[in-house]
């Protein structure tokens, strides 16, 4: 064999990637120099696209099959070197393998809280978490402005750039949907579907596509998750009467089952009773009589005049009171009263209240003849 057969063996003339990793974007095809023989085969594989680059431009794109690298199948290539009539020697050019398989399972996840007014809760913080599936689409896009010469281009180095624009866009959805948050479970599927959509017009730009978007939970701040527990224990219980009635119920038939107890369990079962009863009053709202029973209307209140007795303000009196002056001369028809509610003072045999006095008293005996 002579020399320049020798020399021809050592350039390439197959050119193939076999990806052994999970997370491999994009792979540089290395060889020295890297001259590529007229005539070597390009193996792609069915989740591959090869990206030919002659001097820091993107030249042809190969989907998957095997190519024979000739004139005819390189056309930009072809063009930027000049080969007008084909060629027959070596030629340089750097060829990037693009993994378009689909890449699993990756989490996203608001770092901090998403602030949103409620229109239930008021001003409330929720978070909110889920997965995606994402793969390249465009190996050109990909390498140009994303990869650029990294010769080993690995999904980590984008993820969490990918993430966060899964978060800005759920968190500005979130807010003009208007949703109220304890309904947010049962829109999981179409909240998805529209932050897929959104998410999708960016990933273009970067020569990727959002397969699949998932929403798994959006969550409550722990205080919130609290009280909404004890909203719901209180929804469950329902009449607390009838609940209170129930255990009562309950306190007694063990008490019977347990006949020597003593005193201690009678005065516990007392005790649970009087409990009960409180409790059900503290709940049972303002004016509202517990179930069973009519509403026993508050007493009117007491009737009360002021008099005024030689020319100074006297009383408050209550009626006994004034029955009592009354009788005894202190309170006469011409005595001027006043109670709340009247425009000023009058003459006590004026009013109803207290003309009903004078006639109660004896009138004055006989004069002794």
């Amino acid at each position: 064999m002579g020399i320049f057969e020798k020399l021809k063996g050592e350039f390439i003339d197959i050119i193939e990637w076999l990806d052994n990793s999970s997370d491999t974007l994009v792979y540089r095809f290395e060889r020295y120099g890297n001259e590529i023989k007229y005539n070597a085969k390009l193996v792609v594989r069915e989740s591959q696209i090869a990206v030919f680059v002659n001097e820091g431009q993107i030249a042809d794109v190969f989907t998957p099959g095997m190519h024979t690298l000739q004139t005819q199948n390189m056309p930009i290539l072809s063009t930027l070197k000049g080969w007008k009539y084909g060629f027959q020697s070596p030629f340089k050019a750097e060829v990037y393998f693009v993994s378009t398989r689909k890449f699993t399972d990756r989490k996203w996840g608001t770092k901090n809280p998403i602030m949103m007014r409620d229109p239930e809760f008021g001003p409330i913080r929720l978070r909110a978490f889920g997965t995606y599936t994402f793969r390249a689409t465009d190996g050109a896009i990909l390498v140009r402005e994303v990869a650029g010469t990294n010769a080993h281009f690995t999904t980590d180095e984008i993820t969490e750039q990918l993430r966060n624009i899964i978060i800005t866009r759920f968190s500005d959805m979130l807010a003009e949907s208007k949703i109220p948050a304890i309904d947010l479970a049962s829109r999981y599927n179409e909240l998805s579907q529209t932050l897929q959509g959104m998410v999708n017009e960016e990933y273009a730009e970067y020569g990727l596509e959002l397969t699949t978007l998932l929403i798994e939970n959006v969550s409550f701040p722990p205080e919130v998750e609290e009280a909404i527990d004890k909203r719901s224990s209180i929804g469950v219980i329902g009449d607390l009467n009838k609940y209170m009635q129930y255990q009562a119920g309950q306190s007694m038939s063990q008490a019977a089952q347990n006949p020597s107890g003593g005193a201690s369990d009678g005065i516990g079962l007392g005790m649970g009773f009087a409990m009960a009863n409180q409790m059900a009053h503290m709940f049972t709202p303002q004016g509202q009589a517990p179930s069973g029973h009519m509403p026993t209307p508050p007493p009117p209140p007491p009737i009360v005049y002021y008099l005024a007795i030689n020319g100074q303000q006297q009383g408050p009196y209550n009626m006994q009171q004034l029955q009592q002056m009354a009788a005894s001369g202190q309170l006469t028809p011409k005595t001027l009263s006043w109670k709340a509610g009247m425009a000023g003072w009058l003459p006590s045999e004026s009013l109803p209240d207290l003309s009903a006095l004078f006639g109660a008293v004896p009138p004055p005996p006989p004069p002794v003849i």
